[in-house]
């Protein structure tokens, strides 16, 4: 089934080229079927690349999908033109009477920051905050999985000696989880980030569980036990050349940065990357689109209430 976007949306080309079954509100409104409506606070300075990434993903299911963008109004785009926000994005003012089946908080490059020293964290924890009764589920990505375990557990980042980058090998550590439906025993994702959460950390909140880990890169997922909110601490979702690119700017810009981890051949960053993780990728976002969306919200969104207590029931 496809994903319904704006028409104009630059990620409608992209997708359609890539045999993703992309449908235009135009076509949309003549059909009868009531599309899961998923929100994407995206807080990512290329904002067009990370929407198409995620419009791929949500795209590539048999469920019909209508996304919804959202910027944070407290701070302005540096990267991504107005003209674009002010055609294909809205922001929490303008939907916070409405509800969602899902809603995915991207990352943002802030992390070397306190949290409450965020230009927009006073509007993000409004949105978080919001999210418990007006979402089904969320999910949070990289910071934004920092940001949420922060506001909603009080488990704060730590900083690494040096950056976790490149695409390291993953295991599931909850095997029943349906997240993880379908996934070889051993799973390859990308990680591009300069802090972590502590697995004991995790661990005595009980209303959470680590759903899967990497020796190299840390613990991966974590859910409340029905879902209702999951935290991704790694960049599935990333293009083939992504880190590339965090790499080159890196390199030019004179940082201090070493070659992606199992990203280059041979570690040449010469050569073209190769892609491990693209498989993984859209099956996890499959699986929260259907076991953690589709198939327990209710077709009324309007009854949908989620409590505090109901955040942390066991799956």
């Amino acid at each position: 089934m496809p994903i319904k976007i704006p028409n104009e949306l630059p990620a409608t080309r992209t997708l359609t080229e890539e045999n993703i079954f992309v449908m235009t509100e135009t076509r949309a409104r003549t059909q009868d079927i009531r599309p899961l409506r998923i929100l994407l606070l995206n807080l990512m300075p290329t904002k067009i690349d990370t929407e198409t990434q995620l419009a791929r993903l949500l795209g590539n299911t048999s469920l019909q999908v209508e996304l919804t963008l959202m910027h944070t109004s407290s701070h302005r785009s540096k990267n991504t033109s107005q003209e674009h926000l002010l055609a294909f994005y809205t922001t929490f003012d303008k939907i916070k009477d409405q509800k969602f089946d899902g809603m995915i908080i991207t990352g943002a490059p802030v992390e070397h920051m306190p949290f409450e020293e965020v230009e927009y964290w006073d509007e993000l924890c409004e949105i978080m905050e919001w999210s418990r009764t007006h979402v089904h589920s969320t999910f949070h990505i990289c910071w934004g999985a920092q940001a949420g375990l922060y506001y909603h557990f009080g488990i704060n980042k730590k900083p690494l000696d040096k950056k976790m980058f490149g695409i390291f090998p993953h295991t599931a550590d909850y095997k029943k989880s349906i997240l993880f439906r379908g996934f070889d025993d051993v799973f390859m994702v990308p990680h591009s980030r300069h802090t972590t959460v502590d697995r004991e950390d995790i661990e005595r909140v009980p209303e959470l569980r680590v759903l899967a880990s990497s020796e190299e890169a840390g613990v991966f997922a974590i859910s409340t036990k029905k879902g209702r909110q999951i935290f991704i601490t790694g960049h599935a979702e990333y293009d083939a050349n992504t880190l590339k690119k965090e790499y080159v700017r890196d390199v030019n810009a004179g940082k201090p940065i070493e070659v992606p981890r199992n990203y280059f051949p041979n570690d040449d960053p010469t050569k073209d990357p190769v892609v491990t993780w693209r498989s993984h990728a859209n099956l996890l976002y499959s699986n929260w689109l259907n076991y953690f969306v589709y198939q327990t919200t209710p077709y009324d969104l309007e009854e949908l209430k989620i409590t505090g207590k109901e955040m942390g029931d066991i799956q």
